[in-house]
């Protein structure tokens, strides 16, 4: 969809482009310059596979900082992007037939990487009525003996559920009491600093310290601080996963550029007032489009708790018609067409879940109002 939309945008049609999942706020400048810093004192040579020192020992005091989690600098991972770093530990575990459990909606990469390495997704539907939160009973029937990784990610991408505390334990508890112990956890924290409504970050580690040799805390600096094209990310957990993702890295890029980590340390261990504040922003983008959209019944929409999506269910409005007679089949139909209306949309498909949209809020609120104007024509023009 973000390469059909920059199509439409080249023909010179106006496009809200609501697709992508990258902050709209620029890098802060003291990240920058310690790139720059970093140049002018010729560090552009190979760093150590897993990162730098400076680098690990930055992470290393963040997970402590935030999370309350210890990891020496042999725990720690740095790969390209935090895709890489899930996708080295995927290629590290899966053997064929391994099966990777996740609830839908989830992040279309997690699909794709689990297939590519033979393994078998596991879906386990979530609901509209329960903000898209997995429920501990659908956990624990999804368990097997084949069971290789569950997969949590909170806040989600892509319909913006986040666990409390509370909820996340319900769901380790499953985990710790399960009679299926031969499986790892994998926590995505990558929208861990954009919550809302005052409500308090969790991961798995840290709610159940059990679990912290089964568990793989994955996370990154793009969303956060706005470095989507740093391509820096990292995770934390037992060594021996840490060893083998390090060994897969060592015969594919070798390390992340030396300039990106430098900026990823500063990042790290420099101000985050900033991160607050956009955060705000967000929230506020985020009310503006759930008020739009409680003015159209057709549109449900459950109140995401962080990242910067929201998800609604356009399931009320397939099967009706387009002005030019095409009939909304199913969702991608329905993204399709309102880009033929000037708002540029994610099928929910392709995250596992039909009969919805994804939209990226991550954008200014003059274009947000434009494209909830526009969704409101679009919605009012079908027959």
């Amino acid at each position: 969809m973000a390469e059909k939309t920059r199509q439409v945008i080249l023909s010179g049609r106006s496009v809200i482009d609501m697709t992508l999942g990258e902050p709209d706020f620029p890098t802060p400048k003291h990240i920058c310059d310690a790139a720059v810093t970093a140049i002018a004192n010729q560090e552009t040579k190979y760093t150590p596979i897993n990162g730098t020192i400076a680098l690990r020992e930055a992470i290393s005091r963040k997970f402590k900082r935030d999370n309350g989690l210890e990891f020496g600098l042999g725990e720690i991972s740095v790969a390209c992007g935090g895709k890489q770093v899930l996708y080295q530990a995927f290629l590290a575990t899966l053997r064929p037939g391994d099966e990777v459990v996740m609830p839908t909606p989830y992040w279309a990469s997690y699909a794709d990487m689990v297939t590519l390495h033979a393994g078998v997704l596991k879906p386990i539907t979530t609901r509209v009525e329960d903000g898209f939160l997995l429920q501990p009973e659908a956990l624990e029937a999804a368990l097997t003996e084949r069971t290789k990784w569950v997969v949590l990610n909170s806040p989600s991408n892509p319909s913006g559920a986040a666990y409390t505390g509370a909820q996340l334990k319900a769901l380790t508890d499953v985990i710790e009491n399960s009679p299926h112990r031969n499986f790892w956890i994998l926590a995505d924290d990558i929208y861990e600093h954009i919550l809302f409504d005052g409500m308090t970050f969790a991961t798995v580690a840290q709610v159940a310290p059990k679990l912290r040799e089964r568990t793989l805390t994955a996370n990154g600096v793009s969303k956060a601080y706005s470095m989507t094209g740093w391509r820096v990310g990292f995770a934390g957990g037992p060594k021996p996963l840490i060893d083998a993702m390090t060994k897969l890295q060592m015969q594919v890029n070798s390390h992340t550029s030396s300039i990106s980590q430098a900026a990823a340390a500063a990042a790290l261990d420099g101000p985050h007032d900033f991160v607050r504040d956009r955060c705000a922003h967000f929230q506020a983008r985020r009310d503006l489009l759930l008020t739009r959209f409680a003015e159209n019944p057709s549109l449900v929409c459950p109140r995401p708790q962080g990242a910067f999506y929201l998800f609604p269910s356009v399931a009320a409005l397939l099967g009706r018609q387009t002005p030019e007679g095409e009939t909304l089949v199913d969702d991608v139909a329905f993204s399709n067409y309102l880009l033929t209306q000037g708002v540029a949309v994610v099928p929910g498909s392709g995250f596992g879940m039909s009969g919805h949209v994804r939209l990226s809020y991550a954008t200014s609120e003059v274009k947000l109002e434009q494209a909830a104007d526009r969704i409101k024509v679009a919605v009012e023009l079908l027959l």
